[in-house]
Parts: structure tokens; sequence; C-alpha cells
């Protein structure tokens, strides 16, 4: 795969229709499945029904569709057509569905048979709603000159520092994170990934469709992510490449696959969230295959490093994507310098989101001034410039005035058997500003039902300083996710702060 223009759009132009590339799968799905061919012409066709229905260049298009091959022909039609896709979450609320539009100033909704509902939670004197059934009939159209710099994307955050940000990525940036990902886990036409995460997530979009269909792979749609689905689906379908998040690994440990159903695995990807080391394992001991982690953001478009595949590293999230530069900065913004020493990771280069869309913006984005993005998250590169993610200064709990890592904390709990999993937050304190609090899981062995407290305080003890030791335990059936499967943390320190 080499990719020779400036975008997606004509890249994917050329390479869909190639003879080589034509009769090879592309899309899977419950309806039946597409070729590179098919895929090229129905893109194309929709793509000209969006423009002569009135969508215009760099127009901001939101999208309420069931996930199907259908959805994905629809986001790609809309990237074809030289607007920005937007992709809304599945049960979002009416308010907050309304304020998105306004902030990311929506131009429509796109819906099917299976998302009227959803055209009623927009304003539509702003944002008017169509059903793609009912789009005018038009010759196919490909925006072949799109810019670079041209918006490709609309994402918005997970709101654990606020209200969701709307974060949009550029058509450079989503050509930079498609050829570093495909170029580092060696994506082949022989690859087919099973596609079981949320399409308004970056992961979901840019790591598992527009890379893959970049390299010549095909991509099952499955269903959205449920554990006790997946033995069936790997049976099925013969994925080599699964992509989660840790809490959907660790929801399938308890499942049985059978040796069919892991033959054809070449490698699991995980990221969006810290993996401990012992669920790491435990995950590989599983599957029998090599579990590879990456980490990245929105702002920089999906993935910044991730683990060689044949060269990972157990607590690493691996070497630096090509077409991107991450360092490490001191918190005066100096660069830090030397191997193993700890900096907040900062991230540059083509993959960078044009900006924020927020109350603030109207409309426009709020780009970074100075090209460098402060991710907030701590880390040190090793010798072999794999990197380490040590901490988040967000997440770190100030007690007394020393600086305590939630994640440091949390590597320990989890470690004590009975432990099914664990977050460890702010609790407010009127003497020290804030200590450590432990919600934890416990295991349905007969280690999580024999679990107390004592033993949880007797690991920290034995690894820890007195000022780690979290204040109290609150034990409970699951801790609260986001909509991407992330521990929302936001909710249990504002569970465990409210007055009650």
């Amino acid at each position: 795969m080499t990719a020779t223009h400036a975008t997606l759009v004509p890249t994917f132009f050329d390479l869909w229709r190639s003879p080589s590339r034509g009769a090879k799968v592309a899309l899977i799905g419950t309806s039946g499945q597409l070729t590179y061919s098919d895929l090229h012409l129905q893109v194309g066709r929709m793509s000209g029904r969006l423009r002569a229905a009135g969508i215009k260049l760099h127009d901001r298009v939101a999208i309420a569709m069931e996930r199907s091959t259908q959805a994905v022909v629809v986001l790609l039609a809309v990237l074809a057509a030289g607007a920005c896709p937007c992709v809304m979450e599945p049960g979002i609320g009416r308010e907050e569905a309304r304020r998105r539009a306004a902030i990311a100033k929506l131009r429509c909704l796109l819906i099917d048979t299976t998302s009227i509902e959803a055209s009623t939670m927009h304003d539509q004197t702003t944002t008017q709603c169509w059903d793609i059934a009912s789009l005018p009939e038009a010759n196919e159209y490909w925006a072949l000159s799109v810019a670079p710099t041209a918006p490709a994307l609309l994402l918005f955050t997970s709101g654990s520092s606020g209200k969701p940000k709307g974060v949009l990525q550029s058509h450079r940036g989503l050509l930079t994170n498609a050829t570093g990902v495909v170029e580092h886990t060696a994506l082949t036409e022989e690859d087919r990934l099973l596609h079981v995460m949320p399409l308004h997530h970056t992961n979901g979009v840019n790591n598992q469709i527009l890379a893959p269909l970049l390299a010549g792979s095909s991509v099952v749609m499955a269903g959205r992510f449920r554990s006790r689905d997946m033995p069936e689906l790997m049976t099925h379908y013969e994925p080599t490449i699964l992509t989660g998040v840790p809490t959907m690994y660790s929801r399938m440990l308890s499942e049985p696959f059978s040796s069919q159903a892991l033959a054809s695995l070449r490698m699991l990807r995980c990221g969006s969230a810290p993996i401990t080391e012992t669920l790491h394992r435990e995950v590989e001991e599983k599957f029998a295959t090599p579990l590879i982690v990456s980490y990245g953001l929105s702002e920089a478009t999906c993935t910044s490093t991730m683990n060689p595949p044949c060269r990972r590293k157990i607590g690493s999230v691996g070497t630096v994507l090509t077409g991107q530069d991450v360092q490490l900065r001191n918190g005066d913004g100096t660069s830090v310098y030397g191997k193993n020493q700890e900096g907040e990771v900062c991230i540059s280069g083509k993959s960078l989101m044009l900006g924020y869309l927020d109350e603030t913006s109207d409309g426009q984005p709020l780009s970074i001034g100075d090209g460098v993005l402060r991710t907030g998250d701590l880390g040190r590169l090793d010798d072999d410039g794999y990197l380490y993610l040590t901490g988040r200064i967000k997440d770190v709990i100030i007690r007394g005035g020393e600086n305590l890592s939630p994640l440091l904390i949390e590597s320990v709990l989890v470690e004590v058997p009975g432990v099914e999993a664990c977050c460890v937050v702010a609790k407010q304190d009127a003497d020290l500003g804030e200590v450590p609090w432990a919600f934890i899981v416990r295991s349905a062995d007969g280690n999580g039902k024999a679990l107390e407290d004592t033993q949880l305080a007797a690991a920290i003890r034995e690894r820890l300083s007195h000022a780690h030791q979290p204040v109290g335990y609150t034990y409970s059936r699951s801790l609260p996710e986001n909509s991407v499967g992330k521990v929302d943390r936001k909710a249990l320190i504002a569970a465990l702060n409210t007055p009650s």
C-alpha cells in the first residue's frame, strides 16, 4: 500500500477501483458483503446524492444510523463529498444532541429507517434531518482536490473534564494516522478485522475503518460489543485482528473460545485506556496471541504510539508512528532529556486536530497555538524509544502537597487476589485537601468473597508509602463506564464527594 495523494479521498478513489483491489472483499455485514469495486460505486453514488441534496465542501454532517455496512458507506460518502462526518453517539440525550449541533453548526442529520426517533433530538430550524432513502438520485462524485487542511471528521470528547467538546480532525491527519497504523501493524489484504467498537469513537473510525480500507483488508461490521457474542462471531468470521479496550478483554476472559475461533488471529489490539500488566498477560494466555497496546488521543487523530506486533513490550504503549512527533516536557515547557526520565507526553506533527469546538468558538476550531498538544499524561521513554505511561496530571491526587498517581495505587490493588477491577480517585479532605479512595469490584470466586479492607491495605503498605494508602474502600458490582468503555472517573468522584 502506498498513498500517492495528500488525502484519503483521491487515494481511496484510485485504490478501490484498481484491478488488483476491486474483486477483494472490503466490508462484511449481516446483510451481505461489499467488494472494493462495490464500495467504490456505492460511496461515489451516495456522495453524489448528498451533493445533489445540497451538501457543500466543508459542511459538517451528523450521522445517526444503526451500525452496519450501510452506515460505513454513508460515513465514507460524506468524506468523499468533501464534507465532514460526525457520527452521533447512540442514546445521546435531546439537550446534549442539540448543544452539539449548535456548537458544531451541523448542516444536517442523516438517518435511516432504524433511527427515525433521532430526528426529534435536533433543532430542525438549524439542522435539517434527511432520511438517506429520500435523497435524490445523482451521478457519482468524489472531491478529489479536497485540501489536506480541510475538516474531515468531527468527534466529541467524553467530557471527563467538563462538557464534551468537538474535536475537528483534518484530511491530512486522517491520512497520517491511517498510513502510520498500516505500516506499524503490517496490515495487508490478507487481514480481516472484526469491528465491535463504537463508530462515534476515533478508534472505531480511524483505526478500524480507514486504516484497513487503505491497506485492502476486510472489515466485518458486527453488532455492538457483548462478551457473550464474541466466541460465535470469531468462530464464524475467523478474524486476524480484534481491537478493544481493557474492559472488553476483561469480560471476554470468562467466555469459552474454541480453537477454531482463535486459529486465524495474528494479533489483538488494545487502546483508549490503560491496561494492567496482569490483565495483559491473562489476555495473551487466554487467546494465545500477542496483545498490542497503543496510545493516542482524538486530538492527535487517533494513535501516536503502538507496540510493534513482533516486538511488543508488556507495560509499554509502544513506539512512535511514522509522521508524528512525541516528546516529553517538564512543567515549564522545556524538553526532558535522558532516558527513563518522567515528563508530560506532548505530541506534534501532521496528525494534530484543527482545533476544539465549544460554546466560545462560534463554529470555528480553537487551534493549538504553538502546534504542540499537551496531553496531560505523564510518561517516560526507555532506551529503545518505547513509551511507558506513568500517570496523568489531571488525575493526580494532591495529598497535603504530595502528588500521588492513582494509576500507581491501582496497579498494586489489582494484583490482590479477589480484585476483579479497581479505580482510585481523590476524596476531598478538610485537612489534607485530597486523599485516595478506592472503588473495588470483587471477583466472583472465593478470593473475592473473602476480600476485606485489611488485605488491600496490607498490599499498599508493602509496596508503597503511607501517603498512597486509601482512606477507604467502596465495593460495587461494577465500575461506571462512559460511552467508549473507559471507567468514568468523573462519575465516581462526583458520587464520592457529593453530600448525601
